[in-house]
């Protein structure tokens, strides 16, 4: 019998996600980077496993919030390494437990690294997700072909640089640098083009996976960040990403991010091709 998936995406942010109902997977490093190879695999950003919270590993114990029956979506970067919280991948996961019926009412908490977050699912199909506070951490700086540009440091439960640029022509096909003594176990870089108070543009560079199409913590980041720089602690945003839109509301003690969750295919892997993957 082969593995259940689905495919889906928030924003173009894309990820393959596994059913992993009686917690019987082994999720490899090495498997995860296969499913999300684009030409030998499935090709993803990431990949969101479906498990109750007691069974996930790798799950801080002083994690707020969750029970141990939550349905905690285990997140894995395309490189394998684990991700303590994705804003478009919990709206794709939520969007899941709907349509699978491991939920019964449209408002829900969802477990996950960085603690349990409250999800709304609105008539319209959009997610909306509590996404916890947004902790603005100091300043750094990022470098991109030579050219370096400030940056804001916020915590969104994980690491991001956010920069304000003039235009968004940058390039991205190799990470750009940073400071590993202010990031130690990485950094999302976003840069950000401020087009009018309540509307910005951005690209992203995510740890562990590259240029991706949207970041939905990092569009969380990117308004903190604008905000900040304007001296401001709270307010709101559509951002818009190459993959589309979402809308960011920042407040004093939780942020708020809205945006669509989509399923383009589902199906079963190759039970040989799984287990024949190695370290």
């Amino acid at each position: 019998m082969g593995i259940p998936f689905l495919k889906g995406h928030g924003t173009e942010n894309d990820f393959v996600l596994l059913p992993d109902l009686d917690a019987s997977l082994d999720l490899t490093a090495a498997r995860v980077r296969a499913l999300c190879d684009r030409r030998a695999g499935l090709g993803a950003d990431g990949v969101l496993r479906v498990v109750r919270a007691k069974a996930v590993e790798h799950r801080p114990s002083d994690v707020d919030g969750i029970d141990a029956d939550m349905w905690f979506m285990d997140y894995r970067n395309a490189d394998g390494s684990i991700a303590e919280m994705c804003g478009n991948g919990v709206r794709v996961f939520a969007r899941y437990l709907v349509d699978a019926g491991l939920v019964t009412t449209g408002e829900f908490p969802v477990g996950s690294r960085a603690g349990a977050r409250a999800v709304v699912i609105r008539p319209d199909g959009e997610v909306a997700v509590d996404m916890g506070p947004s902790r603005v951490l100091g300043e750094s700086a990022a470098t991109v072909t030579g050219t370096t540009y400030d940056g804001v440091a916020v915590d969104v439960g994980n690491p991001h640089l956010v920069c304000e640029v003039d235009d968004l022509g940058l390039d991205l096909t190799t990470r750009p640098g940073y400071d590993p003594a202010v990031f130690p176990e990485g950094v999302n870089l976003e840069f950000v083009v401020v087009e009018a108070p309540d509307r910005l543009r951005m690209r992203v560079h995510e740890r562990g996976v590259g240029e991706t199409r949207s970041c939905g913590t990092g569009t969380v980041a990117a308004v903190t960040g604008v905000l900040h720089r304007r001296g401001e602690k709270t307010g709101a945003a559509d951002v818009f990403v190459p993959g589309g839109k979402v809308h960011v509301e920042v407040g004093e003690n939780t942020c708020t991010l809205t945006g669509p969750a989509d399923f383009v295919a589902r199906g079963e892997l190759d039970r040989a091709w799984w287990d024949g993957i190695q370290e």
